[in-house]
């Protein structure tokens, strides 16, 4: 086994992710080593000892390590069995956003004054849940991205932005241009980087902000946008794989267990109980209709009556934009 394994999870415009895995054979001091950015360490197996400069660090479960950019470390194992760790980074203007001020090394520098902080088992069960959604591939990248920065601010003791530059943009009327921008390209598997670039605003404050408008976070509005645009094509599709996929899921199952979540019925489900109306009937106690209507409003007003694959529908649009 190497001496480190890291494993890239998510990777994106804003954050990176990595499940690494070091089996300690080094006891004492290894040499010094340097990361490119910021990174927060969540150990979830084992302990390790980080050392910056004179001072060591007993690096456990109950702590998130903090190695700043450039800042020279060393990583030793007194204790048999080696690590692993959650081990999270988001780009500079967005970790200054985030930090807190106390927490800062300067204001430009885009690096904490401290390696290493004290977790609570809220954040733990967070780190945990995040993990295991990552390495399933059962977390859509737009609310991996969001619950990344979620887990960040909530072990730095703070969800407010921080950012230096006054946000300057309509709250509302940046939400409006969201979901124009969504609701044009559906199938576009977008990030926090991409949208907030379209709407001139920093991810951060496009999280804050559209989740105080809309009452609900963005990744779960585009989740809800998606699976209602399903509602119009599962009637006219054989190949829910296809669908699945171009809906941006990972897989069959992850579009179900959604889709169940979201309405109650699996998508095999909802694709029989409109079937045939001569044969079955739907059940309107368990089947909210209001729910359904109020979730297609979010879908092209045109629908091709003989779809069987999503590309069909796609056309269609393209065609009525025309």
């Amino acid at each position: 086994m190497p001496e480190y394994d890291a494993r890239l999870v998510l990777h994106t415009g804003t954050v990176t992710a990595w499940d690494c895995e070091c089996p300690g054979l080094c006891r004492g001091k290894a040499s010094e080593e340097h990361v490119p950015g910021t990174r927060f360490a969540f150990p979830y197996r084992g302990v390790y000892v980080h050392s910056v400069g004179t001072k060591d660090h007993v690096a456990d479960a109950n702590q998130m390590v903090i190695t700043n950019a450039d800042e020279a470390y060393r990583v030793s194992h007194p204790v048999a069995g080696g690590d692993a760790t959650l081990t999270l980074a988001v780009d500079a203007p967005t970790l200054l956003e985030v930090t807190p001020l106390e927490y800062r090394c300067s204001r430009e520098r885009p690096a904490l004054n401290r390696s290493l902080l004290r977790i609570d088992p809220r954040t733990q069960l967070l780190a945990a849940q995040l993990r295991q959604r990552l390495l399933r591939e059962s977390i859509d990248r737009l609310e991996a991205e969001t619950q990344v920065l979620h887990l960040i601010r909530h072990a730095l003791g703070s969800n407010a932005s921080h950012s230096s530059r006054p946000g300057s943009r309509n709250p509302e009327k940046m939400a409006d241009q969201v979901k124009m921008l969504l609701s044009a390209d559906p199938w576009r598997r977008w990030t926090l980087a991409t949208i907030a670039e379209e709407v001139s605003v920093t991810p951060v404050y496009l999280t804050d902000a559209f989740r105080r408008v809309e009452g609900i976070p963005l990744y779960r509005y585009h989740l809800q946008l998606r699976l209602a645009f399903g509602l119009t094509v599962l009637p006219h599709c054989d190949d829910l794989m296809a669908l699945a996929i171009d809906l941006g899921f990972h897989s069959h199952s992850h579009f179900s267990a959604s889709f169940k979540k979201t309405f109650g019925h699996t998508p095999s489900e909802f694709k029989r109980s409109v079937a045939d109306r001569s044969h079955q009937t739907v059940d309107h106690q368990n089947f909210d209709a209001k729910l359904l209507d109020s979730a297609g409003a979010y879908v092209s007003r045109s629908v091709c009556d003989a779809c069987h694959s999503p590309s069909d529908v796609r056309d269609l649009q393209t065609s009525n934009a025309a």
